[in-house]
């Protein structure tokens, strides 16, 4: 039995964390598994979004420390496979399809930057975030120092992970860094919603605008431009552009084929 389920809900890859009898610890196998549902979500053209989630009261209380010690002691971070897609965005390429996360209970450690590596974050209102590394001899090394200042500003940032601190899903909305906190068991179902929402529209204009958005973060305005123009040119040549002319004209909803 693996660590992981994958089942597809129309256009919607939805991806269970499913290891609740050990607080969906990550461990090296779990890790592996997520990182090839992120390849089907990107390689499979029926696949438009995903929905992470884990089974039981807690998303994560983190990672099993005793696999891990040894290879970060290596150098390396998370050790992405070939073919597979790094969940935690920091080892090759980026996932290209968005990624809704729902969370409940303890969101530690890796769950927070799992989590930071998404584009839309649902939350339970009791929900707890924690990034303890510093107090177990180590710092974050799957995308929270690269992350986290620039989502809840430096001094949050600083404050949760220099003491190793919890934050409540209170302080994450107001932070921004989750957009939504809902009642406990209903994070899934909304995350679904959303993500439904986000497959009803057009694929490939979905998928160039989060990389635009990416892009932009990392370079200047004037790069950021000239992507964002030579990148749109095949999403306006494309079917689906055609069909989002022809629904304006004729008052009714796109239907999108993802060409």
């Amino acid at each position: 039995m693996g660590f992981v389920d994958t089942r597809s809900d129309g256009h919607v890859l939805v991806i269970r964390i499913n290891r609740p009898e050990k607080y969906n610890a990550l461990n090296v196998a779990m890790y592996h598994e997520l990182a090839q549902a992120y390849a089907m979500l990107g390689s499979d053209p029926n696949l438009r979004v995903a929905v992470l989630c884990a089974e039981g009261k807690h998303f994560t209380a983190g990672i099993e420390l005793d696999e891990w010690a040894p290879i970060f002691r290596s150098g390396q971070s998370f050790p992405v496979a070939a073919g597979e897609i790094d969940p935690m965005g920091v080892n090759g390429p980026l996932h290209s399809k968005p990624v809704v996360i729902a969370v409940q209970g303890y969101c530690f450690t890796w769950g927070v930057e799992i989590l930071l590596n998404s584009e839309i974050r649902i939350a339970s209102r009791e929900t707890q975030f924690q990034m303890l590394e510093v107090q177990r001899g180590l710092y974050p090394c799957g995308g929270a120092t690269l992350r986290l200042p620039r989502e809840i500003g430096w001094g949050n940032a600083q404050r949760v992970l220099l003491t190793g601190e919890r934050w409540s899903a209170e302080q994450a909305l107001r932070w921004g860094m989750v957009q939504e906190l809902v009642e406990p068991g209903e994070q899934v179902n909304r995350a679904l919603e959303i993500a439904r929402t986000v497959a009803d529209a057009a694929p490939l204009a979905v998928q160039g605008c989060l990389q635009a958005t990416r892009y932009a973060l990392e370079h200047d305005r004037a790069e950021s431009v000239t992507q964002m123009m030579r990148d749109l040119v095949p999403v306006m040549t494309s079917e689906d552009a055609a069909e989002g002319v022809r629904s304006f004209i004729e008052r009714r909803k796109a239907v999108f084929a993802g060409k």
